[in-house]
């Protein structure tokens, strides 16, 4: 398995009162699938996301990234698997203003000691596979709202990672930019050959995928294949 889960909870302590985010979560991803996470504001499928990529620490159980369990990392161990497994899509872009498009999406491929030349070349293959040719010089303040997710997109996939996570990447777009950005997200996460985790409230944005998983009140109430990815013989 890719990713795992193994009986995961979190916690938030606020001093008068213990919140329960995640209750026992065991999950677990097999390599290449696209998983969908859904759940209404609160369901604590954010959460999940960030345990799952090693930006937080549960409470108790155990996650596990390509095998490795992370659980008693430190954060310099961490960092080091984050850069290597998981590629991050977030709602909010996190582009750096002060680079161009072309620098941002090379940047997490030169921190981690990459070679310029290459990383140039598979930038701009990047850039212009989500339609910003154009655009390499472009800084984000003069990019749109979806130019700017589509230079994000084009950084995730930077250092060819096993892992793509997306957390509500869609959420700051319009209809229209929005499914653009989600079928540019899926047709990349399909050549590169990714395990894709998504994470979104809206229903529609789960019909490419080939697993759905449902939370509610920190818990998984629905784990569901699509037909097409149900082995042969067992129940859908």
């Amino acid at each position: 398995m890719i990713l795992e889960a193994r009986q995961v909870s979190k916690s938030i302590d606020t001093g008068t009162h213990r919140v329960d985010i995640l209750r026992g979560i065991d999950l677990q991803i097999p390599a290449g699938q696209f998983v969908a996470i859904m759940g209404a504001s609160g369901s604590g499928k954010s959460t999940l996301l960030g345990l799952l990529a090693g930006l937080d620490a549960p409470t108790s159980g155990r996650i596990f990234i390509d095998g490795q369990d992370i659980t008693g990392l430190s954060e310099d161990q961490l960092a080091i698997v984050r850069g290597r497994k998981i590629g991050f899509v977030f709602q909010s872009y996190q582009l750096i203003p002060t680079l161009t498009a072309e620098e941002n999406v090379l940047l997490p491929y030169e921190l981690a000691g990459g070679d310029v030349s290459a990383g140039t070349a598979r930038a701009r293959e990047l850039l212009e596979s989500v339609g910003l040719s154009g655009r390499l010089d472009h800084y984000p303040v003069q990019l749109s709202g979806g130019e700017q997710q589509r230079v994000a997109l084009a950084r995730a996939f930077m250092g060819r990672p096993p892992i793509l996570m997306a957390d509500e990447p869609t959420g700051n777009l319009d209809s229209g930019n929005g499914a653009h950005v989600l079928d540019l997200l899926i047709t990349l996460n399909r050549r590169e050959g990714a395990t894709l985790v998504l994470v979104t409230h809206d229903i529609s944005l789960t019909r490419h995928a080939d697993r759905v998983i449902t939370l509610r009140d920190g818990m998984v109430v629905a784990d569901q294949l699509r037909a097409s990815e149900v082995p042969s013989g067992a129940a859908p």
